[in-house]
């Protein structure tokens, strides 16, 4: 049987950005049923019920990351979305956000419902000039359309979602750093304990969720946890959006349950390599900070836990794939020059190792490299990782370690050559 999109099913609709075709398709109407039909706390329960773990790279449950909440209601709670899509390989919200912004604000209102918040925010990036826009105008067509605003559909609950523009860093992404922003602060990670459920936006409780993450919850809405549990693998349940980029013929966004093959997202969705005569030499599966795979251990389900026993992870489902004309260590020194402009400063390993990260590998691709220097990357890395406030620090440190682990013969020939091996 073949598989019915749903995250995407609305995206190649005519003017799928609009209130009207998003209803004429069924739009809203889990909201109607979540509202008319469910208590708040049964919403919660729906979603942990249905194995929803969160889209944007941690994949922790989604269900039970809401029940962190401190009982009562003395403090406002908040919602934030994290619409600050910086990972190198990942634009599946992207997609989201341009071409069908109604999903993922039913999802919101829904959410902020289940959580009993009032006041959402839409964190968005900065460089997203279009998809500011078109989730603006989504905002104002379901306030019009009674979706938000005060007494939604009669049934007493209020909301309004404020749109909040970034400012184009990466470290936003990542949740307490998004939430300084949000107060107008320099963009840099708290130190948790708290944890923003308990202690978040301006001191009070918050929740904040991945784009793709509320977008399936307008699905759980709209069909239950049940049957959103029966697609995908068990605990790796639902639909997903996988990025597929790099040297593959059809570049793109595509959906498929959680646990499908690599291979077959590469192949049959992808169209396969891009030159023939170019065999796959390597794919991060999970967006730019996750561990490479070589080719021959490719061929694994792409979901949370059958990447970890790959000792890679999901992330953002950000698929990057290279060929055997792909020079590794040239491939490593784009993504550190990236990780090195992008720390935010803060952690002196992080700040420091990312600095030593390129100065090694542009003398390495230089033609300068010593025969210390690939273990003394692998050392600096080991030095990175898990002594930084955020994950920032795993982010360059696990590629690094696995570039260097996976391919070190490429990188000992850069040594011994004085040149890139590929170069002829």
């Amino acid at each position: 049987m073949a598989y019915e999109p749903l995250l995407l099913r609305n995206v190649h609709r005519e003017g799928s950005r609009s209130i009207d075709v998003y209803m004429a398709n069924g739009g809203y109407q889990g909201l109607r049923r979540a509202l008319k039909e469910m208590a708040p706390e049964a919403m919660v329960e729906e979603v942990k019920s249905s194995g929803l773990r969160g889209r944007g790279g941690a994949g922790f449950s989604t269900g039970m990351k809401w029940s962190f909440l401190p009982p009562g209601l003395e403090k406002p709670r908040y919602l934030c979305v994290n619409a600050d899509e910086s990972e190198p390989g990942t634009f599946k919200d992207r997609v989201l956000i341009e071409q069908d912004p109604h999903l993922v604000l039913e999802g919101t209102i829904i959410s902020a419902w289940a959580i009993q918040c009032h006041t959402a925010f839409f964190y968005i990036r900065g460089e997203f000039q279009a998809g500011f826009r078109i989730f603006g105008q989504a905002i104002e067509e379901a306030r019009a359309r009674g979706f938000l605003g005060k007494n939604i559909l009669g049934s007493g609950f209020d909301l309004d979602i404020i749109l909040y523009r970034g400012a184009g860093a990466y470290i936003c992404g990542e949740e307490t750093a998004l939430l300084e922003s949000l107060e107008g602060k320099r963009g840099l990670p708290r130190i948790k304990p708290p944890f923003p459920a308990i202690v978040g936006l301006y001191g009070c409780p918050t929740i904040i969720n991945n784009v793709e993450t509320l977008a399936n919850v307008t699905l759980i809405a709209e069909r239950g946890a049940a049957w959103f549990a029966s697609i995908g693998r068990p605990k790796n349940t639902g639909p997903k959006l996988f990025c597929l980029s790099g040297h593959v013929k059809r570049p793109g966004v595509y959906e498929a349950p959680l646990g499908t093959p690599l291979l077959t997202l590469l192949n049959e969705h992808a169209g396969g390599m891009l030159h023939r005569d170019r065999p796959l030499k390597a794919c991060v599966p999970g967006g730019s900070s996750m561990k490479v795979l070589p080719a021959d251990r490719c061929d694994v389900l792409m979901d949370f836990d059958s990447l970890a026993a790959a000792g890679t992870m999901l992330g953002s489902a950000g698929g990057m794939v290279m060929d055997s004309s792909t020079c590794m260590v040239a491939a490593l020194l784009n993504l550190a020059e990236f990780y090195e402009h992008e720390s935010c400063g803060q952690c002196t390993p992080c700040r420091e190792g990312t600095g030593w990260f390129t100065r090694i590998l542009r003398r390495l691709e230089g033609g300068q490299g010593r025969p210390e220097d690939p273990d003394l990357l692998l050392d600096v890395a080991r030095k990175v990782e898990g002594n930084t406030i955020c994950p920032f620090g795993e982010a360059v440190a696990w590629p690094v370690q696995s570039y260097v682990t996976e391919f070190r013969s490429e990188f000992d020939a850069h040594v011994m050559r004085k040149a890139c091996p590929l170069a002829g």
